[in-house]
């Protein structure tokens, strides 16, 4: 089964969502604010997907943290960051087959699932 993971009122996550749906392509949607996020599940992603990709320096929650919350960041520091305020993962996060995409865009989706353009 195909998961997507994020926050639901995100554009970027309506978009990918909207895309999947276009493609009648079956996704559970699982929102890290409403069904949660496990310690073990967040260090299995960064472990999949490395933590700095993982991390959304652009996000408005990265950019309103104290200078010494971003000074000095460790995997360790990231990751208690990213759980504590989940708006700070990367959105959307794709499981597809085993494999994890970040981020959203129609072409690397189409090579995700197969699909030709």
């Amino acid at each position: 089964m195909t998961k997507i993971y994020g926050i639901k009122n995100c554009d970027t996550m309506k978009k990918a969502r909207a895309w999947l749906e276009q493609q009648q392509l079956p996704y559970q949607f699982i929102d890290y604010r409403t069904d949660g996020l496990s310690a073990e599940q967040l260090a299995h992603f960064a472990a999949k997907c490395g933590w700095q990709n993982l991390l959304n320096t652009r996000g408005t929650t990265y950019r309103q943290l104290a200078d010494s919350d971003k000074a000095d960041l460790t995997e360790q520091k990231a990751l208690a960051l990213m759980l504590a305020q989940p708006a700070m993962i990367k959105r959307p996060l794709l499981e597809h087959n085993g494999h994890y995409t970040l981020g959203f865009s129609v072409t690397t989706y189409q090579h995700v699932f197969g699909l030709s353009a």
